[in-house]
């Protein structure tokens, strides 16, 4: 567990946040005593935890819908969010899906818009906006989130997800480069199979459970063995030198 105060005063801004990682993530940032704005996702998408309702009133947290596949609405998000926060200590981008499996010659151009805009698109546009915040912070961080499918191209029907987050983690590294005279770090996590509703949507248990049994840790993983990697890489105190990089949590899945 970090330090509680270790965000102390620290504005943290994290999207796809209403579940899963980004849902952990976000309570991980609170509990060591960042303000952060929650991405909640689309508008009456589902029931938010006691943890963010509380958070919120006491101003502690900004529970922000948005949704990102609509023209325009990464950046009304981000117009949103800085009215909240004139600066920005860290930016987690988290949202995306796979949105659905789609066999190379079934795909169609509405489909491969939605898997690209959702998880490629808004994360430019999301980043750019933001920027002059995450400059005025003077030692920002940049956590995107990828996948383990950047590497391996991922199961079939999953080429356009793999391919979008394999643009993230790229993007994510020349980010790095450019970034870096203004003091602004940016990394990713790559999370491996977790057990989230994501899989639950698009995985089977017949194909989850021969996944564990190829894991040398021999479990899936869980959002609480993610979240802490995203509050490493946002830490100056901890990994101030890093930068550029993609740290991997999977169990040991890709020494297989």
């Amino acid at each position: 567990m970090f330090h509680p105060k270790l965000f102390e005063n620290r504005n943290v801004v994290v999207t796809g946040a209403g579940r899963g990682i980004g849902l952990e993530v976000a309570r991980q940032f609170l509990d060591c005593g960042a303000r952060v704005l929650v991405h909640t996702g689309r508008d009456g998408e589902r029931e938010l935890p006691d943890f963010l309702l509380t958070a919120e009133s006491e101003r502690r947290a900004l529970l922000l819908p948005a949704d990102f596949l609509r023209p325009g609405g990464a950046a009304k998000f981000a117009q949103e969010a800085l009215e909240f926060f004139d600066k920005v200590h860290v930016l987690v981008n988290n949202a995306g899906t796979m949105h659905g499996r789609f066999p190379a010659g079934e795909l169609t151009d509405a489909d491969y818009e939605t898997v690209v805009r959702l998880n490629q698109t808004s994360v430019v546009e999301l980043t750019r906006a933001l920027l002059p915040a995450l400059r005025a912070a003077q030692g920002a961080a940049i956590v995107n989130t990828v996948s383990i499918s950047a590497l391996t191209g991922g199961s079939p029907g999953s080429a356009i997800y793999s391919a979008s987050k394999a643009f993230v983690a790229t993007y994510s590294k020349a980010l790095a480069r450019e970034l870096a005279p203004d003091g602004i770090r940016v990394n990713c996590v790559s999370p491996g199979t977790i057990e989230t509703d994501f899989h639950a949507r698009y995985s089977s248990r017949e194909k989850l459970e021969q996944t564990r049994k190829s894991i040398p840790l021999q479990r899936l993983g869980t959002a609480e063995d993610c979240a802490p990697a995203y509050l490493f890489l946002a830490a100056p105190s901890l990994s101030g030198y890093i930068t550029g990089q993609v740290l991997e949590i999977n169990g040991g899945q890709l020494i297989c």
